[in-house]
């Protein structure tokens, strides 16, 4: 019998693990994969991560990590121009890290601190609480495990949120495609965003000698924006990319009576922002607060009301970046376009820049 027993150990999963069994939950986090393994992102820490992290004490763990620190973005336009905007120093610096390590890293702090880890055991049934029992029924790897809360932070294909049909149906208007390449000599300490015809690129190096390279685009446009890449990166037909599915779908209400959606599993936020790290920790921190408050007697319902209050606020304000983005892979040209204006109001660009990285 556990507290709360969370299905996807990535940085959602991993946090609410972390944060529940520093309070003194016993806490189960169930994994389909072994880690370590790779995932379709960006890579990029937010600033608002550091926060969230030193209350892990994590901080100086991820700094050892191999990794790039980000100093500026840049944003190309189709046409070549280029605008630059500086990121913030300190510590507040951004910076870009392999998943695998990051993943890893949160994974094992869970552990420490008390949580059970099930690497390898893919959820196949689910019973939810009824007249027979309080508690979840969770089969996994041909194992049962029963909690009293569940957590589904499985990603935008959860197989929680399906099981409780919950789970919407995706947009299937655009894909990514992401790789990791030698990083050129000359490329610095940047976050490239650059958009062309055929949709956008992001770049940034990862440390170690490495950039992590995204393509997003419609899919008609794929195969010419992958082209492009090859030419541009000295890239052979026969590389392998990663690519995940769907960019969009319909958001989950996060919170219900003994289930909380956490990162992805909630609301899918698009790759261009760079914020889906800090979303998943920090909603993988909401939750555990929410459980914690559940386990000392405060009702069920009442939990669930305020977590997806509380997640929803999360988000409150920001979603028009994940609108422009959006736009910026379906007109590119007019994406383009703005970066031109941008050039005599500097302001604009800075303004985005700063709510996306705060």
């Amino acid at each position: 019998m556990f507290d709360v027993a969370i299905v996807g150990s990535g940085p959602a999963g991993s946090s609410c693990a972390a944060f529940c069994a520093k309070a003194g939950l016993r806490a189960l986090l169930l994994e389909r994969e072994i880690f370590p393994r790779e995932k379709v992102c960006g890579d990029c820490l937010n600033p608002a991560c550091w926060p969230i992290l030193r209350r892990l004490q994590l901080t100086e763990r991820v700094q050892i990590l191999p990794h790039g620190v980000l100093d500026r973005v840049e944003f190309i336009g189709i046409g070549g121009r280029t605008l630059a905007v500086t990121l913030p120093a300190g510590g507040k610096v951004e910076i870009a890290v392999k998943r695998s390590l990051f993943d890893q890293l949160i994974m094992r702090r869970a552990r420490e601190l008390g949580a059970t880890i099930c690497e390898g055991s893919t959820v196949t049934a689910l019973t939810a609480p009824g007249a027979a029992t309080q508690n979840w029924t969770i089969t996994a790897a041909a194992r049962t495990f029963e909690s009293r809360v569940l957590v589904a932070a499985d990603g935008r294909n959860s197989t929680i949120a399906r099981l409780c049909n919950l789970l919407p149906r995706g947009a299937k208007e655009r894909i990514a495609l992401q790789t990791r390449l030698p990083l050129p000599h000359d490329f610095g300490n940047r976050v490239v965003l650059q958009f062309l015809p055929e949709g956008y690129s992001g770049q940034a190096p990862v440390g170690d000698g490495e950039l992590n390279l995204c393509l997003v685009s419609v899919p008609r446009k794929m195969p010419a924006l992958r082209s492009w890449a090859e030419t541009r990166f000295g890239i052979s037909r026969e590389h392998s990319w990663r690519t995940i599915t769907p960019l969009t779908r319909a958001s989950i209400t996060a919170g219900h009576a003994s289930l909380f959606l956490v990162g992805d599993a909630a609301r899918v936020v698009e790759p261009f922002t760079g914020e889906g790290i800090y979303y998943a920790i920090a909603s993988g921190e909401l939750a555990a607060d929410a459980i914690v408050s559940q386990r000392n007697g405060r009702d069920a319902a009442g939990v669930a009301v305020a977590y997806s209050a509380a997640h929803a606020k999360l988000y409150c304000g920001r979603l028009w970046i994940n609108r422009l983005a959006r736009s910026a892979v379906l007109s590119p040209r007019v994406a383009s376009g703005l970066l031109e204006v941008a050039r005599f109001q500097p302001a604009m660009l800075r303004f985005l820049t700063a709510k996306i990285v705060r």
